[in-house]
């Protein structure tokens, strides 16, 4: 018998369908799309045998291979699915309900902000200029303790002149990242999680992976400048934005901080 197809039944479908294509989306980005792939042909192929055919014995094998691969794809896709929920839970209308129910303005003032901003763009300036490598982390609303652990805790004022002597050449902290939180130089020389993002150009380094995939993995505003050619990118929410002036990167990190 045919069943009745109402309009819940359209959008269970496009809600299912809206899932799988961000999911293969989320796969193909982080090269894991053969794995998502085999994943589908398994489900269809338990479908088959479980509901068109009836095949009660094999049917049950699957249903439990079934039951007992969700938590192996959970471990095996943590942080792709850390991902999705981050994604999720960033998402300017979630905020937007958060500040509602918490009472949270999540605005700063701009005046509050330029003893921040201001030595970490001089510092970036004259870096680009003398063409001295630097990755500048700054965390927002998601703490990065973790990566902190990494490092070398410095729990300093912001000053331009600590900030060059961090990344020069001889310092044994320059070949890692500066970790800013809030008014603080919290740590220095710590390891960042490294984006495998294939549509990164070439002739981008280590250092502009790892900035964006500290973007992709929290909220935070990561700043490179450029050994090799003094260019200073900024990397947020997952995404570069290349050969920034000094205004620009201002700019930038004021409307981001506020």
């Amino acid at each position: 018998m045919f069943f009745e197809f109402g309009i819940k039944d359209a959008i269970d479908i496009t809600l299912v369908a809206l899932i799988l294509y961000y999911f293969y989306r989320l796969m193909k980005e982080s090269r894991s799309l053969p794995v998502f792939m085999g994943i589908l042909v398994f489900i269809v192929l338990w479908l088959v045998v479980s509901q068109v055919l009836e095949m009660k014995l094999l049917g049950s094998i699957m249903d439990k291979l079934v039951s007992v691969g969700v938590i192996g794809l959970i471990v095996l896709f943590q942080d792709d699915i850390r991902r999705f929920f981050y994604n999720l839970g960033a998402h300017q209308r979630v905020k937007g309900i958060r500040r509602f129910f918490t009472g949270e303005d999540g605005r700063k003032k701009e005046e509050d902000l330029k003893p921040i901003i201001i030595p970490i763009v001089m510092a970036a300036l004259n870096m680009s200029k003398k063409k001295v490598g630097a990755l500048i982390v700054m965390q927002r609303s998601m703490p990065l303790d973790d990566v902190a652990n990494t490092g070398e805790m410095i729990d300093a004022n912001i000053s331009q002149q600590l900030i060059e002597n961090i990344f020069f050449k001889n310092s044994p902290l320059h070949d890692g990242a500066l970790i800013v939180e809030g008014k603080r130089l919290k740590a220095a020389g710590c390891i960042l999680p490294v984006s495998h993002e294939q549509n990164i150009p070439k002739s981008l380094g280590l250092r502009h992976r790892a900035a964006l995939g500290m973007s992709q993995d929290s909220d935070c505003i990561a700043i490179v400048v450029s050994e090799e050619t003094g260019g200073i990118t900024v990397a947020i929410d997952g995404q570069l934005q290349l050969r920034l002036t000094a205004e620009k990167l201002e700019s930038i990190l004021t409307e981001e901080m506020m």
